[in-house]
């Protein structure tokens, strides 16, 4: 197959070292001729296959080509920032090279945001234009008037009649997409790809710059300690609005000109029948993931798959070596976040169960007291690191200038994270100290939990904190102070929740209290809520029989 472009071909000099850096001076280091590198690579060799639709290197591209030649139709330019909210699907990876290649900022946005965190965000990030599935795009009409920047509604999919001011020209994707040559930008390594919404902590959510070479940082380096290569089959069912599923799965099954399957759901009962029918070699998990697998009924076969290894964190110290044991694959954990990657790895052959292991190649990591000095081994603190290599973490936090300082205060990133290092320099990861809520995968902001709650009329104030969970991490509690006068039940209190905030942050547990527990300056002192736990007169939405509905 030959791609016929204007633009010269990218040479194969570059390679990469044995600590997973890209080295040579040909080699791309900037997302566009990555891209078209890999597409001369690799030709017609399927690439990716999402929700039973398959692509192959080239396919990628030259679709890709096409919706920045439609981008640019509209007079979108490099520098300007575009909001993806797409579920998993060919065409949300389309989009996403293409707004690469063309220097245009992505801003990725949680599919199941909606209402308030939905304008923030697209506010927050400057975004002129947002491509969105057309299941999603009725979502934009609440909040239409609240988006004085947004010029551009680009669906993916049918829609019809949506209420939005003239001021916003509504745009079909597949219309768009047209096969002029496009004009590629001419990005540098540091420029920035992308915003990547973070959770906040005291705050709303925080916008993550990442730029190119970071992104492709992550992707070489889980190469590298994956030991990925042509003939393996990735597989992940994480969405395409975080870190992961992006730079670990889609851009390191390129990286190794390897091959991918995504879905947009996890299943544990029919898990390992996809892998055997797919060959899949690898997969990355996340949160519970593992431990719903490990409940599964043993079968006779379950050693009986393709699966060499698999990604992620965090997997519960007890059943590490059993689940190794059980399904026949070796367990790769690190410690990462979406500002710093993959800090601390534990490298096959170097693996210490329960830990997150060491340092990685581009890190610094140390355990820090609460003034800042190194604790000794096996003395808890924060974690803290510092990068060896220019352009392998974010920038800062986007028009957060006082979040970015706070957070490097004394030249070490803070993580906000507590841990311990042992004396062989083993990191193990104790939990959050950040006011943020881990649920199944998902970061959840408190802040933001409580502003919805805090909404309701009969809500005089509320506390959202993290407790345990039975499927390792936490779920979503909340004290409420109903106002005098007023009355509330759990049910009408999550009805209202239901349709202001995602699906994953609605509440499982509430709880109804005379008072919250507070400071001399009146600060809510959640560690005693969380000491507290789930208590005799908590309610519990699964034991009452209430679902979430997924919008």
């Amino acid at each position: 197959m030959t791609l016929d472009h204007p633009f010269t071909q990218i040479s194969h000099t570059g390679f990469v070292t044995d600590q997973g850096f890209l080295e040579g001076p040909d080699a791309a280091r900037t997302i566009g001729p990555f891209v078209r590198d890999k597409a001369v690579r690799n030709g017609d060799k399927r690439f990716v296959e999402v929700a039973g639709r398959a692509q192959s290197y080239a396919d990628i591209h030259l679709n890709s080509d096409a919706v920045l030649a439609g981008l640019q139709s509209l007079s979108l330019e490099p520098g300007d920032h575009v909001c993806l909210m797409m579920n998993n699907s060919v065409e949300n990876i389309w989009c996403w090279f293409a707004l690469c290649k063309g220097g245009i900022l992505e801003v990725p946005i949680n599919t199941a945001y909606k209402g308030y965190l939905l304008s923030y965000i697209i506010n927050q990030s400057d975004a002129c234009a947002i491509i969105i599935d057309a299941d999603l795009a009725p979502r934009l009409e609440p909040i239409a008037s609240e988006l004085p920047n947004l010029r551009h509604v680009i669906v993916n999919g049918r829609v019809s009649g949506l209420d939005l001011p003239s001021s916003i020209q509504v745009h079909d994707l597949a219309s768009l997409r047209s096969h002029r040559s496009p004009t590629y930008a001419r990005t540098q390594p540091s420029d920035t790809s992308v915003i990547l919404y973070t959770s906040g902590t005291t705050g709303p959510s925080k916008g993550v710059i990442l730029s190119h070479e970071a992104n492709l940082n992550l992707a070489r380096h889980c190469v590298w300690l994956m030991g990925y290569g042509s003939d393996d089959v990735l597989y992940t069912v994480f969405p395409l609005f975080h870190i992961n599923a992006k730079y670990t799965s889609v851009m390191a099954a390129m990286e190794a000109n390897a091959s991918l399957v995504m879905d947009q759901r996890f299943s544990a009962s029919t898990f390992w029948d996809k892998v055997r029918a797919k060959g899949v070699t690898a997969f990355n998990y996340q949160g519970a993931l593992l431990l719903m697998l490990y409940k599964q009924p043993p079968r006779p076969d379950d050693a009986d798959n393709p699966v060499r290894i698999a990604f992620g964190a965090p997997c519960p110290a007890d059943i590490w070596r059993p689940f190794e044991e059980r399904f026949g694959l070796t367990l790769v954990e690190v410690y990462g976040m979406t500002e710093i990657a993959i800090a601390t790895e534990n490298r096959p052959g170097e693996t210490k169960v329960g830990t997150a292991g060491k340092e990685s190649a581009n890190f610094w990591v140390r355990i820090f007291d609460e003034n800042d000095r190194p604790c000794p081994p096996g003395v808890a603190g924060e974690i803290v690191v510092r990068p060896k290599r220019p352009n392998v973490m974010f920038k800062g936090y986007y028009r957060q200038e006082e979040f970015t300082l706070d957070a490097f205060r004394n030249l070490w990133f803070h993580t906000g994270d507590r841990g311990v290092m042992d004396s062989d320099g083993y990191i193990t990861f104790i939990d959050r100290m950040k006011d943020c809520i881990r649920r199944r995968g998902e970061n959840i902001s408190s802040f933001e939990v409580e502003a919805v709650v805090n909404s309701h009329d009969a809500v005089l104030e509320s506390a959202a904190y993290g407790v345990a969970s039975d499927l390792s991490e936490e779920e979503v509690m909340v004290a409420v102070v109903v106002k005098e006068g007023q009355t509330l039940t759990p049910h009408e209190l999550l009805d209202f929740c239901q349709t202001r905030m995602a699906h994953f942050a609605v509440p499982r547990y509430v709880r109804f209290v005379a008072e919250l527990p507070k400071t001399p300056s009146q600060r809510i002192q959640k560690y005693l809520l969380r000491e507290e736990g789930i208590t005799p007169d908590t309610w519990d939405r699964d034991a009452a029989g209430y679902r979430v509905r997924r919008e």
